[in-house]
């Protein structure tokens, strides 16, 4: 940078017959020359949505807490203003710098939370204004195309299912505990389906590794084991509980398809899943060490939908619901069976 212009290592690229430019900028350039969209604007005079600022701590934090391994995606920016491109390579014509004029207007299309995360991170950690984001600048065309950019990025956007969030992260303990007792259970192991939160009809699988992770979380509240104690309590917790849930072990077996256990039994959905997870929990509390034992209790369980008991537990009108009550009923039911207690109660 210098007094009159902004000048940046940069690329040129084309695309739709336009020039843009992806240039490598110093983070704590960010918070000084990109712009927020104005809140008092009505909507239709915006180019972006209005900043949430509830993201920005938890972003701030995952940069923060992964100094070492963040990682972050463009930045996309549209420029009101002069900006000129100047190759410095006879041999190809799209490496150069950027000059961008000190009065231009830089209103962000995509990654504003992000912009605001790394202000604030730097704030707490200067060592990161020596880093750099990269940073593809639009020549400005007005504001319906600003919008028309920040639909078009965001259009075929999809957020990826909570079960390939968790195959994918080697960083959080809840994944890393989940995709060990996968591997290591052997009704689990499959018979888990990985990608996707529900399961399709022809699958043949029985559970999803984010009911999986969420009923082990559930086991694991409050525990201060260490990562490798925690993956061995819950295989021991999980493989113990199979013995004991012979539609689980019936399709592992192949006397019984995945289809038909999820169509007429409840003992394979993520409501019963987290529920085991909460009654293993309890009983390992109060049963330290005979909590094996008390296991036994859940043969007594009949996990046809036909049982009568579930309409007044995860049955709503008829079908089975998936909320915060009826996680709740479901939880303390199997807390009840197992320990005799009827678990928390406040909800």
């Amino acid at each position: 940078m210098n007094n009159a212009a902004f000048i940046f290592p940069a690329v040129k690229g084309v695309q739709a017959k336009r020039e843009y430019y992806i240039s490598m900028v110093p983070l704590d350039a960010i918070p000084r020359i990109f712009q927020f969209v104005d809140e008092d604007l009505p909507a239709e005079a915006r180019s972006q949505r209005i900043l949430n600022k509830a993201r920005v701590p938890e972003i701030k934090d995952y940069i923060l807490d992964n100094l070492n391994d963040y990682v972050f995606s463009s930045l996309t920016v549209s420029v009101d203003g002069d900006m000129e491109f100047t190759s410095i390579s006879s041999d190809d014509p799209s490496i150069g710098h950027v000059k961008i004029d000190m009065s231009a207007r830089f209103l962000i299309n995509d990654g504003q939370h992000r912009s605001a995360a790394i202000a604030e991170a730097i704030k707490k950690n200067v060592e990161l204004r020596r880093e750099q984001i990269s940073v593809v600048f639009y020549r400005d065309e007005g504001l319906q195309r600003s919008q028309q950019i920040f639909s078009d990025l965001n259009r075929y956007a999809i957020r990826p299912t909570r079960s390939i969030n968790i195959l994918f992260n080697s960083r959080e303990e809840a994944s890393i505990i989940a995709k060990h007792v996968v591997e290591k259970v052997d009704v689990f192991s499959g018979l888990t389906e990985k990608e996707n939160t529900s399961i399709s009809n022809r699958s043949k699988a029985l559970f999803t590794l984010s009911a999986i992770c969420t009923a082990t979380s559930e086991l694991l509240k409050g525990s201060t084991l260490d990562t490798e104690s925690k993956i061995n309590l819950a295989c021991t917790f999980w493989e113990q509980v199979s013995l004991h849930m012979a539609e689980w072990r019936a399709v592992k077996s192949g006397e019984l398809r995945a289809s038909d256990v999820r169509k007429h039994y409840i003992c394979s959905l993520s409501i019963t899943l987290v529920a085991l997870g909460a009654g293993g929990k309890s009983l390992i509390s109060a049963y330290s060490n005979s909590w094996i034992q008390q296991l036994d209790a859940l043969d007594s369980i009949d996990w046809r939908k036909t049982n009568t008991i579930w309409e007044d537990i995860v049955f709503v009108g008829g079908k089975i619901a998936a909320n915060r009550a009826t996680q709740h009923a479901m939880s303390n039911y199997i807390i009840r069976i197992l320990t005799g207690s009827a678990g928390d109660e406040s909800g």
